[in-house]
């Protein structure tokens, strides 16, 4: 009789993140709060044109959220429009200016049926996360509507803040 040979399959995704700052918002009106504040018209070109560009490339992008500032919210509509999913959007109160730490709490609190994500949030914290979220750390400065991206060897974005990441690629619309 043959022993029972016991073989363990660790199944790994990719979980892909994209962190994508707001586009060029307007200062046209002085006494607006910031967290109202529309994007100018720089801005709505720029959120379209590197919606397309992503599109383009077929980067995949299965769930979007964004903080609820107007100007993440509308940046994070104009990729949302292009990839056909703008009723799916989730708006995140705590992404308004968020700490890097915060961004990992909503990363950990995807359902790991997502494989791939987009964030629309703000600067400080979206350039300072961007710095330091691969294992060789450099400044990344996110000027508006850039786009940063990182790959995971994970099943579980619970994992993803100690997990090696890939970087993938760094666009922005001046760059394009």
């Amino acid at each position: 009789m043959l022993p029972f040979l016991i073989v363990k399959f660790y199944f790994c995704t990719m979980k892909t993140l994209i962190l994508i700052r707001h586009a060029k918002s307007s200062w046209a009106n002085i006494g607006q709060s910031d967290f109202d504040r529309p994007l100018n018209d720089r801005g709505v070109k720029d959120a379209a044109e590197m919606a397309e560009k992503l599109f383009a490339q077929n980067i995949a992008i299965d769930t979007f959220i964004s903080s609820t500032a107007k100007r993440a919210h509308t940046t994070c509509k104009a990729f949302a429009s292009k990839y056909n999913k703008n009723e799916g959007i989730i708006l995140v109160d705590k992404l308004y200016h968020a700490a890097p730490h915060i961004f990992y709490e909503v990363i950990n609190e995807l359902n790991d049926d997502i494989n791939s994500v987009a964030i629309f949030a703000h600067n400080p914290g979206i350039s300072e996360l961007a710095s330091t979220i691969t294992s060789k750390p450099s400044w990344i400065d996110m000027p508006t509507c850039a786009v940063y991206a990182v790959q995971a060897n994970i099943t579980s974005w619970k994992d993803f803040k100690d997990a090696e990441k890939t970087f993938l690629f760094y666009k922005y619309p001046k760059e394009i």
